[in-house]
């Protein structure tokens, strides 16, 4: 059985609409989605993430905005970057500090968290390591695909300059998947990577 790892966006959880849709597309090719709660914290974050592959070793990474900037660093295993996002600190710093509501149902049963200029900093010091020391071998396993109409975050040359355009592409859509975009432009790449097709 092959095994995917998803990755959510901030104030998302493994419960997210995303993962169930992957669960479902994949579930008749015999493809085991795994999609855990990242932790809020990016110190607790990477660590428990780097677990995560070793453990698991999935066959693929896919990910989405703040997960995609954590799946970028997780070298050595094949990753689909969808949107994303590799100024968190940026973001957070401009839209407000405080209580967030989670978008989805967490498994601790957290319902919200909080903001504030520790969760910055440790962004900050996440993203030092986003897009360094990108060898061909890197280039090869790293797949970016970005929304046309995304208003929120738009990372595109950055992820061009890092990894060139063989890997890149754009689809019809804005920031958040829907289900429209995960059939046409996602979930063929995933088919292709994991020899499904």
């Amino acid at each position: 059985m092959k095994t995917l790892l998803y990755l959510h966006g901030f104030a998302g959880s493994g419960a997210s609409g995303t993962a169930t849709s992957l669960r479902n597309a994949l579930y008749e090719h015999g493809v085991q989605v795994i999609a855990p709660d990242i932790p809020v914290m990016p110190a607790e974050a990477m660590p428990f993430l780097k677990k995560q592959v070793e453990e698991l070793k999935p066959d693929l990474i896919v990910a989405t905005s703040m997960g995609a900037m954590y799946a970028e660093q997780l070298r050595g295993f094949q990753r689909i970057l969808v949107n994303p996002s590799f100024g968190m600190a940026r973001l957070l710093t401009f839209g407000g500090m405080g209580r967030k509501p989670f978008r989805n149902a967490r498994q601790d049963g957290a319902k919200d968290f909080k903001v504030d200029k520790e969760m910055i900093a440790q962004f900050k010091d996440i993203e030092k390591h986003c897009l360094q020391g990108i060898t061909p071998a890197d280039k090869e396993l790293v797949y970016g695909l970005f929304g046309d109409h995304d208003k929120r975050v738009n990372c595109q040359a950055q992820f061009k300059k890092a990894y060139g355009n063989a890997h890149f592409g754009t689809f019809d859509g804005e920031h958040y998947l829907n289900d429209s975009v995960l059939k046409k432009a996602v979930l063929p790449l995933i088919r292709q990577l994991l020899g499904l097709i």
